[in-house]
């Protein structure tokens, strides 16, 4: 009797291990799945943002391309300019001149003979106008009689002796020069004064 009663306390026995055994099972194959399916998560997420970097790739190639297009395009519209420019840069200079030329094709039209005043008064109000023109675009003409000698803007073609002068003082101008704006278009070719002999010499004049 009592044997028997051991047999069935270790069959139950083997029986609750057996479903021990069978529920831990289950348990692993739940955290299994579990981690599978984590696994799974995974993967997707990295496959999305996978897909949406190489979208964001297409889309920087796409502007990529589309800059570089405008970059040729902006540099090919400043060559046309730049060439434009070299051909027809002076072209509103040369508009504001065309009327003094008119004028004094129609001076020349005129004999002289017939009324030299007329024809003399012709030629200053022609000279004034092409010089109104070209103060307009930003020629000026370099002020030398009775200034002190300036070699950034005067060349001294002579020397004169005057006592009405200080020296190193310009005494007469030989042809004009000019500015463009800040910029010396040519200097003023002049004569400067020096002392005259006698008083370079420290002799007491006659």
């Amino acid at each position: 009797m009592k044997k028997a009663e051991e047999k069935e306390i270790g069959v139950e026995k083997n029986r609750d291990r057996d479903v021990d055994s069978s529920g831990e099972a289950q348990g692993k194959e739940k955290q299994a799945k579990k981690r599978k399916s984590k696994k799974e998560q995974e993967i997707e997420m990295l496959k999305s943002q996978v897909e949406e970097k190489e979208k964001q790739g297409e889309e920087n190639y796409d502007r990529f391309l589309r800059a570089q297009a405008e970059l040729e395009n902006y540099k090919k519209r400043v060559e046309r300019e730049k060439s434009s420019l070299i051909q027809y840069g002076n072209e509103e200079l040369i508009k504001a001149i065309l009327p003094v030329i008119d004028n004094l094709e129609r001076a020349l039209d005129h004999p002289p003979g017939e009324n030299p005043d007329g024809l003399l008064e012709g030629i200053k109000i022609t000279h004034n106008q092409l010089l109104q023109v070209l103060e307009k675009f930003g020629v000026t003409r370099i002020a030398a009689v009775g200034e002190p000698f300036d070699p950034s803007k005067h060349e001294a073609m002579m020397q004169v002796e005057s006592a009405d002068h200080e020296p190193n003082t310009v005494v007469s101008e030989l042809q004009r020069g000019y500015f463009l704006k800040d910029r010396l278009l040519r200097p003023a070719m002049v004569s400067v004064a020096r002392a005259p002999k006698q008083e370079e010499e420290g002799e007491e004049p006659s």
